[in-house]
């Protein structure tokens, strides 16, 4: 591992020795190595691409060009709208409701973009939005999905395990929404998306933490047989009422456990693609690291540190030490507890901090993947050990989401 990784180091160092950090690169062997790994997961199912762990049109086209993706799920309107109309993909699915009046009334004016688009809803307030937007009369159908909460809630619901998102939690709450909406003008119920965060988002193997992770795995195991009943039948309840195109669930960290589930059409992944270090904590697969910052060493404060410029690309989610970059290359760097990374600057120690010269570079892991392209305009594309090609991020192209 630690040759494997010094290789890597002298491979990422050549490839850019004429670029200045910080910067972003996406080594492309990993990265179509990790997309060919997600389709063998899935087991037949296909693969609908996350594009909030992307944030690059170049590299959502690249994957959805591969064999077993298909289709996007993005995380706002005003995105979805952008990856149709600049010929991403006609198959995008909102993966959080929207209140953006604006882009409703883009997407009910083009009847080009009312059937490429399908909207997140779980509550009739939602469609009274859409509504209150452009009338039932005067637009295309609205393409909508029910998103069924995944969570697990024993004791009767007094114990929450997983994220809180749609309060249509049950069969029977999923059959009566269904029904409201194909009792309504103007919308066209087409899917079911339940996400199985406590499964799919939480790593089972917690470095140093065996009693953590034999307890986690424990409540995925009882989650899991819950929403196996649970999520066919609510999607046998919403069929009654509507005849539905897809039903999505999963993400990278449960890609094969939600493939087996009969109830489920397709599976959603992304972050697999990048192989950030939150994914360094799943048992059953881990991803190729594919995506890396480099910093620049500034200075010596004193033997045994090495300073870099900038660093502090903490990831959204709680905030803990899991949320912080790793210093990955070269191995043997550690944060320091009193000061993590740093906005403009991150001191490291460990061994390979005395080795360290100032010009240098030391090379990052973010915790999460598509949050890093909001640091830079653009990702560099390595082959090999040379950048083959310079692609904007969602930031460089100037598209602002959230």
């Amino acid at each position: 591992m630690a040759i494997e990784r010094d290789l890597l180091r002298d491979r990422l160092d050549r490839a850019t020795a004429h670029l200045d950090p910080p910067f972003v690169v996406v080594d492309l062997a990993a990265f179509d190595t990790n997309a060919t790994a997600l389709v063998d997961r899935a087991a037949g199912k296909p693969l609908r691409v996350a594009s909030k762990s992307v944030r690059s049109r170049d590299l959502l086209t690249r994957v959805l060009d591969r064999p077993g993706w298909r289709g996007v799920l993005a995380f706002t309107l005003p995105e979805a709208i952008r990856l149709v109309r600049t010929g991403v993909s006609d198959d995008v699915v909102v993966a959080y409701p929207t209140a953006d009046r604006a882009a409703l009334a883009e997407l009910a004016g083009d009847p080009e973009l009312a059937t490429a688009v399908t909207l997140m809803v779980d509550d009739p307030a939602q469609l009274d939005l859409v509504d209150a937007v452009t009338g039932p009369g005067h637009r295309p159908d609205v393409r909508v999905c029910l998103d069924l909460d995944a969570s697990w809630r024993p004791l009767r619901g007094r114990v929450h395990v997983g994220v809180r998102r749609s309060p249509v939690h049950s069969a029977a709450a999923a059959g009566a929404f269904a029904a409201a909406v194909a009792g309504r003008r103007g919308f066209r119920l087409v899917g079911v998306m339940a996400y199985e965060a406590q499964i799919a988002g939480l790593g089972d193997a917690p470095p140093g933490q065996a009693l953590r992770g034999t307890a986690i795995r424990a409540v995925q195991r009882r989650s899991y047989r819950e929403l196996l009943a649970r999520r066919g039948a609510a999607v046998d309840a919403v069929r009654a009422h509507a005849d539905l195109e897809f039903v999505n669930g999963g993400g990278t960290g449960s890609i094969a456990a939600t493939s087996a589930d009969p109830a489920v059409t397709e599976v959603t992944a992304g972050s697999g693609l990048y192989g950030p270090t939150l994914f360094d904590a799943y048992r059953a697969w881990r991803p190729t690291p594919a995506a890396f910052f480099a910093c620049a060493v500034v200075r010596r404060p004193a033997p045994g540190v090495a300073t870099v410029l900038g660093g502090g690309w903490i990831a959204s989610g709680p905030a803990e030490p899991s949320r912080l970059p790793r210093p990955w290359l070269p191995a043997g760097l550690r944060l320091v507890g009193t000061e993590g990374a740093g906005e403009v600057q991150t001191p490291l120690t460990g061994a390979a901090a005395d080795r360290l010269r100032v010009g240098d570079r030391v090379w990052f892991r973010h915790a999460k993947a598509g949050e890093v392209c909001e640091r830079v305009n653009e990702l560099h594309l390595v082959d090999g050990d040379a950048v083959v090609a310079s692609v904007p991020t969602y930031r460089g192209a100037g598209w602002a989401f959230l």
